[in-house]
């Protein structure tokens, strides 16, 4: 069986200078490499993921060819390049570019097409494309890049949720098999609405994931996220930000209470990491909304 090549070993073939890498990251599905390259002509190997390609810099002549005539289009920001996993082709651009990979995993895209769609990935298939005008995709490699640099809490529900979210993308946009997803059955029955709070309150402090969110009450991810939204009217990541500064706030009233403790009790990194969020939510640090006590 042939070796399917991880995104760390792709500058074998593609050299460049890496500017951005989430491999040290806890990130599981979806991995962002920035790199900056010079004019190229190389031959892809048969990748283990889907890699999107998202242009930042100046417009360029890119082609590709697979076995047969180079296809070539021009490519710049608003731009993406879809290269599918397992499959072997050559590209070639005209001038120096920068760029940010998303690679997605087969796991993922499995999963992702049997929650939403109830179809088998063998079903579907996901061939190479050069150029597509797309504001989506460039949008999640921004937001991934924010929150690789920033780290904030809720950043492994917010990475999961962003996968999820490609993943769909990708399905609809480039399988050639079109999908329709089932209708969404709108927000959560009282009973799921019970379970999940209680579920929550329970693990404030943890570093809950969005597949845990998602199985306390039984659904998929992406079923999950959808009704979260229309119960709560912001995406499982803002919510458990608000709940902590709601549970934050609630503990600094307890004047006796020292603040490295109340970040600890609210589910918060450290007492700078609640600090951060603190202001930006209150406009005033945990201290000085404790004076208001006094």
């Amino acid at each position: 069986m042939e070796r399917l090549v991880p995104p760390d070993e792709i500058p074998r073939w593609i050299p460049g200078k890496l500017t951005l890498d989430s491999s040290g990251s806890r990130w599981r599905g979806v991995t962002l490499k920035g790199y900056e390259y010079a004019d190229l002509h190389v031959a892809i190997p048969s990748m283990r993921d889907y890699m999107i390609v998202v242009y930042e810099g100046e417009a360029a002549r890119m082609g590709r060819r697979c076995g047969g005539p180079w296809e070539y289009h021009r490519v710049e920001p608003g731009v993406v390049s879809l290269l599918t996993r397992a499959e072997q082709s050559e590209w070639a651009w005209s001038r120096p570019i920068s760029v940010s990979h998303v690679y997605l995993s087969h796991d993922a895209i499995t999963k992702v097409a049997g929650d939403i769609y109830d179809r088998n990935i063998a079903d579907v298939e996901i061939g190479d494309k050069v150029r597509a005008v797309d504001d989506f995709l460039p949008w999640v490699s921004r937001t991934l890049r924010q929150e690789l640099s920033g780290g904030e809490i809720g950043g492994r529900v917010m990475v999961e949720t962003l996968l999820t979210q490609a993943c769909v993308h990708v399905l609809r946009s480039f399988a050639h098999t079109k999908f329709r997803e089932p209708r969404s059955s709108g927000t959560f029955t009282p009973a799921e609405r019970r379970i999940l709070t209680e579920y929550l309150a329970e693990k404030l402090r943890a570093d809950v994931s969005l597949a845990d969110m998602a199985g306390a009450v039984g659904l998929s991810v992406f079923h999950f996220s959808r009704k979260f939204r229309a119960e709560f009217g912001c995406p499982p990541h803002q919510w458990l930000v608000r709940e902590r500064i709601k549970r934050a706030s609630e503990l600094i009233k307890r004047q006796c209470l020292p603040l490295k403790e109340v970040a600890f009790e609210a589910g918060f990194a450290d007492q700078s990491h609640m600090t951060r969020l603190f202001c930006r939510h209150y406009g005033m640090t945990p201290a000085e909304y404790r004076r208001t006590f006094d």
